[in-house]
């Protein structure tokens, strides 16, 4: 997979881990976190899968522009407002695309720097690779796993926190491995990142 965007600025010596625990994440506010997520983990894949024959797509992460909001409306199906995300001065939005079709946009993820964390504000697969009949699965695992990598090069360990909905805090602890750290905040700590980054960056887990 190949990204491309702004670098983020690693931590400075001296500051120490980010985390001791999954309990030491600093919360947000009510209005910072927003409403809870329930995207689809339906297979952690090493990029993304073409669903009936397996096929495996290399994958760019690019910045979301506004150029990009035409593909993404509502009219189109998809499911969320992405301009109030590119609105947000601290919010980073990325796009996953094929190398193949970089016009097509397959899936959305917003991230925000926090303290000693990335937390995940939204994510969306694409509408045609969402339900029966999706066209590629491993979307939202590419994504987060970005948000894992993203994280990483923060010096934060890999470390991603997002709000979920409550029915959905089994499938993430059973897919991503990701705590429950009370009130439908899961985080996804640095051993639970680190397959997720060997799966989708490898290159990148080699170099670190």
């Amino acid at each position: 997979m190949v990204i491309a965007g702004r670098e983020p600025q690693p931590r400075p010596k001296g500051e120490g881990s980010p985390l001791d625990s999954a309990h030491s994440i600093l919360p947000l506010n009510a209005r910072t976190e927003g409403e809870p997520l329930d995207f689809e983990i339906d297979k952690i894949t090493e990029s993304i899968e073409d669903a009936e024959t397996g096929e495996s797509l290399d994958t760019l992460v690019l910045p979301f522009t506004k150029t990009d909001l035409k593909e993404t409306t509502k009219k189109n199906g998809w499911l969320f407002n992405w301009k109030l995300e590119l609105d947000e001065p601290e919010h980073q939005v990325y796009k996953l695309v094929t190398e193949q079709e970089q016009q097509t946009i397959q899936g959305l993820v917003s991230l925000e720097k926090v303290y000693d964390h990335v937390y995940m504000h939204l994510i969306e697969s694409a509408p045609f690779n969402r339900g029966k009949g999706k066209k590629y699965v491993g979307v939202c695992g590419n994504l987060t796993a970005f948000g894992c990598k993203t994280s990483k090069d923060y010096g934060f360990d890999g470390v991603v926190v997002f709000k979920s909905k409550t029915a959905l805090i089994p499938h993430y602890e059973k897919t991503l491995g990701a705590v429950h750290l009370g009130g439908g905040r899961m985080a996804i700590t640095e051993d639970k990142a680190i397959p997720l980054l060997d799966k989708y960056f490898p290159k990148t887990q080699e170099e670190l």
